[in-house]
């Protein structure tokens, strides 16, 4: 193995990638959305924001029909989550203008027809595919002072021209692999590991700033979550 393919098979990751449809939606339990937001606790609405304004249903997912689920969602099912209107600029934690719902048991789980009629989130089922390989960005915190050095040598001696000559990286929705920065990235912290990535979509009339992105980190130890944002 040369250094190129033993520095990519040290970074690899697989991820499942999340496109619209293709498929006629079912509004079942086992499907996943962008814009909607149908699953819910029998006490459990359309969460309000810190103005008490109701938020925007920005996605549901179910992970158990999922090609790959990152080990740290093995026993979570289901995921929902809405954003305020006044979305965090910054790194936040769950419940400050954004709310993310994790279930491990789905058996309580009941199908609601809300809607925010305010939201300019237009819903979309979703498809999902295998990700094989997906790399972090350059700028990602989770390359290693060691490979950043041998991806430096290589390109100074003119092996490669550029690392991103070598990997391949996934900017759509995502649950798994690496968050696709768009600037210089993010550590969310001890025992932080990034989960899901939610992408400018034009189909669905998000745009987050300038082509952001929105990604959601769980905590390994406690199953708290974190919220980053960036953009162009």
């Amino acid at each position: 193995m040369d250094e190129i393919e033993k520095i990519k098979s040290e970074l690899v990751k697989k991820a499942t990638g999340f496109k619209f449809g293709g498929f006629k939606p079912t509004n079942s339990i086992s499907e996943s959305w962008i814009g909607r937001v149908y699953l819910y606790l029998e006490n459990e609405e359309i969460p309000l924001d810190n103005q008490g304004r109701q938020m925007f249903p920005l996605f549901q997912i179910y992970l158990k029909n999922l090609p790959f689920i990152p080990e740290i969602l093995k026993e979570t099912e289901l995921i929902t989550a809405f954003i305020s209107q006044d979305f965090p600029m910054d790194l936040n934690k769950n419940g400050n203008n954004w709310i993310l719902r994790e279930y491990s048991d789905i058996s309580q789980i009941v199908i609601k027809d809300l809607k925010n009629e305010n939201s300019y989130i237009k819903p979309f089922p979703l498809s999902h595919h295998l990700i094989e390989k997906d790399y972090p960005v350059w700028e990602d915190q989770e390359i290693s002072e060691d490979i950043t050095d041998r991806i430096n040598e290589m390109e100074d001696s003119g092996i490669i021209e550029s690392y991103y000559d070598v990997v391949e990286n996934h900017y759509e929705h995502k649950i798994g692999g690496y968050a696709a920065y768009c600037q210089s990235g993010i550590n969310f912290g001890e025992d932080y590991e990034f989960v899901i990535q939610i992408a400018s979509d034009e189909k669905a009339h998000l745009n987050i700033v300038d082509s952001g992105k929105f990604y959601f980190a769980k905590n390994r130890k406690t199953g708290e979550w974190l919220y980053y944002i960036d953009f162009y």
